[in-house]
């Protein structure tokens, strides 16, 4: 008999380790490290993972249960994926459950139904009753079904079971569902189907029509086509495959979201002496099957995506695989034609706004083999690939690749976790590099390669920076500056199209009482309500709260309401009020909700069907339109005024990519930043593309500060309903976290507590403590020690504790 090493689908402390299971031997030629399995967990039938397979247990033989079923065909984990839950699970501090299922597709996430059956016990007397009648008739039902059919009967159902007459299980199945379609299979024989068209009746003609369609076109065709194409109906069909010619059966269908979407071929472009030498440079690499991981550093419209896929084509040809990373706002439909156009169906694409059904067919694609590179988001870091040989992250700066829920990973520092098992080579993109990785490039950890021209020797464009103070005195209270109003009537003229980002969706940031000062706030969060005009509503951007537009005051019932701030709606009705017959496209998180939405927008910009892209930061990336000659930025600073260390790197990035927009192609390109802070360094560097003037002056203050990348953080965000019990049990777990990393290093600093940014999140208090700490040393330990030693109390007054390592977001 062979044992299973089983992770089970418990995401608790206590159970964070392999379970040992024998293999049943019906199954023993199917369990493989990988398998996803169902197993007996207590009194419950549930999902676990194979971890490994040995010929031998430690647990004792009258002790070991036995695997029940395994629930796919083949492994769903890699054995590298495997290795980097282990990893994952030790550097994000969670559970190694959590992080496989990361991994999969929500459809292989199982779901539990209580189902109930009679268990008939000899000798025993009982007269039955409706239920167990029912239960007996249907030979198991769930809960809900019960409940349904017997509502008052709950007492009853308890009964029912402590009397041992009504026995429970836990059944587990899959959210997915299979997409099945009627396919028609002509006979494959033309000499039947010759016969067939030979004996067929002159006045049976769709009949004939159809026979003779099935010689010229062998191949099965889904039904539902096959009737549009011939406009013929369903009887017909049926009546030719009744006379041997077809046969009709329900076949599944895998789901592919750009079915209807016909990429044209591309080729591939001739190089730059600089593109051609970091092509080269990566070629050499991948020769060597070993990891190496390069940053790419080029300007905006430097041809980083050239490189990309002629080294992708390099990697097919040596038989191996690839994964493409983009942040998630900048997988538009061009980003995915440019893939696809290079490489037909062997790319899969996994990101957000698939359905579910079409992540997880897209998913078996590359699990399968039938495709070979990946390109998604963020957790397409984990497609499961056996021959990787080349991972690409492209805007590898941006903070979209940090994971804001358990498992808290960095799909960068996975990506190179996982090229180190896989021996496969990294290459990370971008015209603005996160500091940790341009310092990773000074110190030598990581090759830098330089594109510093765009490609055809296209001057970037020229960037003014107003300032709105200046403005104000000057008697312009218009959220546009009068450079920036003069610019777009020239555009407008010109017929030439024009982007524009404010980095605020909704029409107002908050709305105020300007009689008594009141300022609408959550209910449930200490935050402002953000008024939405089309729907009239203010609604909390955080939980989702909303009520009606305010008609008068609650506090002073005054009709003095005013709505402050600038929102991309309020952009967008100025617009239009500003320039007659101006065409708006506005996208946001409200008008890019339904799926497809974004694909649409884009469509419609690019065949020129509006002047304007107005939008979030969304806009930012990833855009490539030849007639964009104007970029605006309505307000600069927003990013710069958040407690956040990294304010002024994400805003010096976020202008020089919104402004990498313009110029692309023939026509020269202008950028005009409207700041209330123009002399701030990211905003002036920024307006003269000096990415490593700022990226320096930044690592002085960065160091000075003791912050990344000379340091590491650990943020503890702590929440409870009540105030005081949230703060005593931070200020606890600061004083524990100081004996015991006391104990292991000199080089560290607990901060806090302090209340957090946002100090009520959801009716939950909210405060913080951080830790810095050298970033050689490992001190993942000390924090489960930490934790551990508090468990009781965090049990038992219901606090919750989130830990993030590496943090991104301070809010």
């Amino acid at each position: 008999m062979r044992f299973a090493e089983v992770i089970v689908d418990v995401p608790a402390k206590a159970v964070n380790r392999p379970f040992d299971y024998a293999i049943p031997s019906a199954l023993e030629a199917v369990v493989e490290p990988g398998s996803r399995v169902g197993v007996p967990f207590g009194k419950r039938v549930i999902q676990g993972f194979v971890t490994a397979v040995r010929d031998t247990s430690e647990v004792p033989a009258n002790r070991i249960k036995e695997l029940v079923h395994v629930l796919d065909p083949y492994p769903v984990l890699t054995p590298s994926l495997i290795e980097l839950t282990e990893w994952m699970s030790s550097k994000y501090i969670c559970s190694r459950i959590s992080c496989m299922q990361a991994m999969l597709p929500g459809a292989l996430k199982a779901k539990y139904d209580r189902m109930f059956a009679v268990q008939d016990q000899a000798g025993q007397t009982w007269m039955d009753t409706p239920m167990t009648q029912y239960v007996r008739e249907k030979g198991e039902v769930s809960w809900d079904e019960l409940h349904t059919m017997f509502p008052d009967e709950a007492a009853g159902i308890r009964k029912l079971l402590s009397d041992g007459i009504l026995m429970e299980r836990t059944r587990m199945k899959d959210r997915l569902q299979k997409k099945m379609q009627l396919v028609v299979y002509p006979h494959p024989s033309s000499t039947v189907l010759d016969k067939a068209l030979a004996d067929c009746p002159p006045q049976a003609k769709r009949q004939r029509e159809l026979i003779a369609y099935f010689l010229d076109h062998p191949e099965p065709i889904v039904l539902s086509e096959l009737l549009v194409k011939l406009e013929m109906n369903a009887s017909t069909v049926k009546r030719v495959c009744e006379l041997g010619c077809a046969e009709m059966k329900e076949t599944e269908m895998l789901r592919d979201p750009y079915a209807d979407r016909d990429f044209g071929q591309t080729t591939p472009l001739s190089l730059t002496i600089e593109q051609q030498e970091a092509y080269d440079r990566i070629v050499d690499a991948l020769h060597m099957n070993e990891l190496h991981t390069f940053l790419l550093h080029g300007v905006t419209g430097s041809g980083k995506t050239e490189i990309y896929l002629q080294s992708i084509a390099t990697c097919l040809a040596r038989q191996q695989e690839a994964i493409v990373l983009v942040p998630e706002i900048s997988l538009t439909p061009q980003m995915v034609e440019r893939f696809k156009g290079r490489f037909g169906d062997r790319v899969a694409v996994l990101h957000s706004r698939l359905s579910q059904g079409e992540r997880y067919d897209e998913w078996r694609k590359l699990r399968q083999g039938q495709a070979q590179v990946v390109v998604g988001a963020r957790s397409a870091i984990f497609a499961p690939l056996e021959r990787l040989g080349l991972i690409i992250i492209d805007e590898e700066h941006e903070s979209s690749y940090k994971q804001e829920e358990t498992p808290r990973y960095h799909a960068r520092d996975a990506a190179l976790q996982r090229a180190k098992l896989e021996k496969a080579v990294v290459v990370l993109g971008s015209a603005t590099p996160s500091l940790e990785t341009y310092e990773a490039g000074l110190n030598g950890s990581l090759e830098t390669m330089t594109l510093p021209n765009r490609v055809g020797a296209r001057p970037l464009p020229r960037v003014h920076v107003i300032d709105m103070r200046h403005e104000l005195k000057q008697g312009n209270r218009s959220m546009f500056s009068r450079p920036l109003h003069e610019a777009i009537v020239k555009r407008l003229e010109r017929k030439e199209q024009m982007v524009l980002m404010l980095n605020r969706r909704g029409f107002s940031t908050f709305v105020m009482c300007r009689s008594c000062g009141y300022v609408a706030e959550c209910p449930h969060c200490q935050i402002s309500l953000t008024y939405h005009r089309h729907i009239q509503h203010i609604r909390c951007h955080y939980c989702g709260y909303t009520e009606r537009e305010l008609e008068t005051c609650p506090s002073c019932q005054s009709q003095h309401i005013r709505y402050f701030g600038t929102g991309t709606q309020r952009v967008e009705e100025e617009l239009v009020k500003l320039f007659p017959g101006i065409r708006v496209i506005r996208m946001d998180v409200d008008t890019t909700t339904e799926k497809g939405s974004h694909e649409k927008w884009l469509t419609q910009f690019g065949r020129q069907q509006a002047d304007v892209l107005l939008g979030t930061q969304m806009i930012a990336k990833g855009l490539d339109f030849p007639n964009v000659t104007l970029v605006g930025v309505i307000a600069a600073d927003t990013i710069l005024n958040l407690p956040d260390f990294r304010g002024a790197e994400r805003t010096f990035q976020l202008l020089t990519q919104v402004a990498g927009r313009a110029g692309r192609h023939e026509l020269p390109g202008e950028v005009f930043v409207q700041s209330y802070a123009p002399e701030h360094y990211a905003i002036e560097l920024a307006s003269r593309h000096h990415y490593q003037p700022f990226a320096n002056k930044e690592l002085v203050m960065r160091k000075l500060r003791d912050y990344p990348p000379y340091k590491q953080l650990v943020l503890f965000t702590v929440s409870h309903e009540m105030a005081n019990i949230a703060m005593n049990f931070t200020e606890k777990l600061g004083k524990v976290l100081k004996e015991k990393l006391h104990r292991l290093t000199r080089d560290y600093e607990v901060m806090g507590p302090v209340a957090s940014p946002i100090a009520r999140l959801k009716d939950r208090y909210r405060f913080q403590c951080m830790i810095k700490y050298a970033r050689d040393l490992s001190v993942t330990e000390v924090i489960e020690q930490a934790l551990e030693q508090l468990e009781d109390e965090i049990k038992n007054r219901q606090v919750r504790v989130t830990t993030d390592v590496d943090p991104y977001i301070l809010m």
